[in-house]
């Protein structure tokens, strides 16, 4: 048998998980490797080393069910084909994943935020391996997307499933752990693209100043500069209006549900001291908000699951439940810069890829490959 002949792709687990089927995913990866992303619903058994070194009693003493098909997965897929033969010699089911977990970081579903229609509709797009949130917003037949980390053709089926046109395209800020996907859906739907204003992005966009409202059928949406994250950052808010009720803020990687924003991405120690405390105000700016609002992130900290529960907390969750947004200013800085997490990888090249507004050439999983990073909780 050629195993690379019988294996599974990225996008037949997703529907798989997606349609509630009934699968069992092992990650054969090393520990610290499974730390930052996994699939939803996998177990884990520390079995690379011993499969790649030839150990055919790796999986021996590992019980599955019978009858439901096993999908094995490493990083990159090869060891896993090791681990579906070894499995399948026991009469199981076995199947490797086609790419393993960087395969899997473009695997993606959706989650309804809320339905009123024709007024307001928003549709969280869910990257789950990355971690990466991004939206589609409408109202009224008109739409805009929010922070694009997918390929254009998934939000280009959606909208048009549910009889909605694509005619804004917002960035909340220039990502540094995703290629935007920004200008690529602005062309495909020849649609307006908009970043907050800033002077390092080039390329065919109109900029976002702080007055500016952004209509999309019978909603506005307001630009709020939070500053922290990135110089650039900006929320958007979206407030109850005549026929629904709710105010609804998009934080891009400002304002988390278990954390906020890292304030030193492509910065020196000095300059992510200034940032966190611009982030401080930002965050004070925010909490002064309906404690009601809700919050809808830019990112997720864990892989998320195939639930269609959104990601979202309210404002007045958010603060009963992360002190430090409580803390003064010099504990905030304080905390924030002791918890920053490592450095994602390939950030500055991504970074400037968004800034010139070029997508490379080839694949870009390499590139974006990894859990996410954005966080500070």
């Amino acid at each position: 048998m050629n195993p690379e002949k019988y294996n599974i792709d990225p996008e037949t687990l997703q529907q798989w998980l997606a349609e509630g089927r009934r699968v069992m995913i092992l990650d054969i990866r090393k520990t610290v490797d499974r730390a930052e992303w996994w699939i939803p619903g996998s177990i884990h058994v520390d079995a690379y080393e011993a499969l790649k070194a030839g150990d055919s009693t790796a999986l021996a003493n590992i019980e599955l069910p019978e009858g439901i098909p096993v999908v094995t997965v490493c990083g990159i897929g090869k060891i896993a084909q090791i681990a579906a033969q070894q499995l399948q010699a026991r009469g199981i089911q076995a199947i490797p994943l086609a790419g393993g977990m960087k395969g899997w970081s473009h695997a993606w579903n959706i989650a309804d935020v809320i339905t009123i229609d024709p007024f307001i509709q928003i549709v969280q797009f869910r990257r789950t391996g990355k971690g990466c949130l991004s939206y589609l917003i409408a109202s009224h037949q008109q739409a805009a997307v929010l922070d694009p980390s997918l390929e254009p053709e998934n939000y280009l089926q959606v909208a048009e499933s549910r009889g909605w046109r694509i005619i804004r395209i917002l960035e909340t800020h220039i990502h540094a752990d995703h290629l935007s996907r920004g200008r690529q859906l602005a062309k495909a739907a020849d649609a307006e693209l908009r970043l907050p204003w800033q002077n390092q992005a080039s390329g065919p966009l109109d900029a976002i100043h702080n007055s500016d409202r952004i209509t999309i059928g019978s909603i506005a949406i307001e630009p709020i500069p939070t500053p922290g994250h990135t110089a650039e950052s900006t929320s958007y808010l979206i407030e109850s209006q005549g026929s629904f009720n709710g105010h609804f803020l998009f934080t891009g990687d400002t304002l988390f549900v278990t954390g906020v924003g890292r304030p030193d991405i492509g910065t020196e120690e000095s300059g992510a001291h200034d940032r966190a405390s611009m982030l401080y105000h930002s965050l004070r700016r925010l909490l002064s908000l309906e404690p009601s609002t809700l919050v809808l992130p830019g990112h997720h900290n864990q892989p998320i699951e195939f639930d269609g529960q959104p990601i979202a907390v309210t404002l007045g969750e958010l603060k009963a439940k992360l002190p430090p947004l409580a803390q003064p200013e010099p504990a905030f800085i304080e905390w924030i810069l002791a918890c920053i997490p490592a450095t994602p990888p390939n950030y500055l090249r991504i970074a400037q890829l968004n800034k010139d507004g070029i997508f490379p050439d080839g694949d870009p999983t390499d590139m974006e490959a990894g859990g996410n990073r954005c966080a500070v909780s």
